[in-house]
């Protein structure tokens, strides 16, 4: 483990991007904060969490995937990619860290997803521990560690010093980077911060809530519950939890013709919307309640049932922050769990 004091916190910054692009959580004029590339003068945030999640350096909300251009009756398909960057994210938490993990499962299955893959291969995540957990946090309900999160390197941040641990060989790279700024340490200091953080944790209103009911195999429980209507009844299908999750991986992809020619691109989307997935002979979820279930069965279920009972669910508490009529995946693992 190394350390530098907070005062160098710029200089490790300023040395990161003289060889990549480095992005972090800033705050913005409305309070709130979101992902930037940094650049001097531009201050790290310490918020809990962004608005967005950081999912989208690897998966964007929009993305140009190849352009058509036509003559006559002959096509020519163009390869509109470029050389991704080499990046940092810088300050990414324990539950979004977990979310590349769910991403990695549904874009670097057969067949890969190039895009997403590139993304990822140049990308070093960074990721700070949490020392103010919210009262919407319930990451501890799949087994992360707010304290102690993955990612390339660790980082943890004191009143005087930054701390970093790296996990992986990119990890030891960016290490190596920043190596002329940094001092070995022993961890005491971190040890100190985790067990404070650990029992905050234990102590959040939402720290029992348990997801033992819910995995692999539970379809044929859960898919006609009757608590479906009512769980459902308020729900304005704005797809505002889908946009703000960390681990949501649908996408639409359409072709838009700009006179010149044909650009092709894939876009964020939402089972929450009456147009997903959309067909000739119509959509095969025509009520707000079976696209409801949809969402939490597919993170509940659907996804643990192929993923080593992994959940699709990170507890990251957005959702719960975000939607306007308070309806959240809380709520439906306690109203089906049995804990009405």
């Amino acid at each position: 483990m190394r350390k530098c004091s907070i005062a160098k916190q710029d200089l490790i910054f300023l040395e990161i991007a003289k060889s990549k692009s480095l992005y972090m959580p800033v705050d913005t004029a409305e309070g709130k904060a979101k992902y930037q590339k940094w650049q001097p003068g531009k201050a790290y945030s310490n918020a809990l969490t962004t608005v967005k999640s950081p999912k989208e350096f690897f998966f964007p909300q929009t993305e140009e995937m190849m352009s058509f251009k036509t003559a006559g009756k002959t096509i020519e398909i163009v390869d509109t990619r470029s050389e991704t960057e080499d990046f940092v994210v810088f300050g990414v938490r324990a539950c979004d860290a977990k979310s590349f993990d769910i991403l990695d499962r549904v874009f670097l299955t057969d067949p890969v997803d190039s895009f997403y893959a590139a993304r990822r291969e140049h990308g070093v995540i960074v990721t700070m521990a949490c020392t103010r957990p919210s009262e919407t946090c319930f990451c501890g309900t799949f087994d992360i560690d707010a304290a102690d999160p993955a990612g390339d390197v660790t980082t943890w941040k004191t009143e005087d010093s930054l701390y970093f641990r790296a996990n992986t060989e990119k990890g030891e790279g960016f290490m190596a980077s920043i190596e002329s700024l940094t001092e070995e340490c022993d961890c005491t200091a971190v040890e100190a911060q985790q067990a404070k953080t650990r029992e905050i944790m234990k102590k959040l209103p939402l720290a029992n809530v348990k997801a033992d009911a819910f995995g692999g195999g539970k379809t044929k429980q859960y898919f006609d519950d009757p608590a479906w209507a009512s769980l459902s009844e308020s729900c304005l299908g704005c797809g505002t939890c889908t946009f703000v999750c960390p681990t949501c991986q649908c996408y639409d992809i359409k072709d838009f013709n700009t006179g010149r020619g044909v650009i092709r691109f894939r876009c964020w989307d939402s089972c929450m919307y009456s147009d997903f997935t959309l067909m000739a002979h119509g959509n095969n979820r025509n009520s707000q309640k079976e696209r409801f279930r949809q969402r939490f069965m597919h993170k509940l279920v659907y996804y643990p049932e192929n993923n080593d009972g992994i959940f699709g669910c990170v507890g990251c508490g957005r959702c719960l922050k975000g939607c306007p009529i308070s309806m959240n995946i809380v709520k439906v693992m306690k109203t089906l769990g049995g804990d009405k």
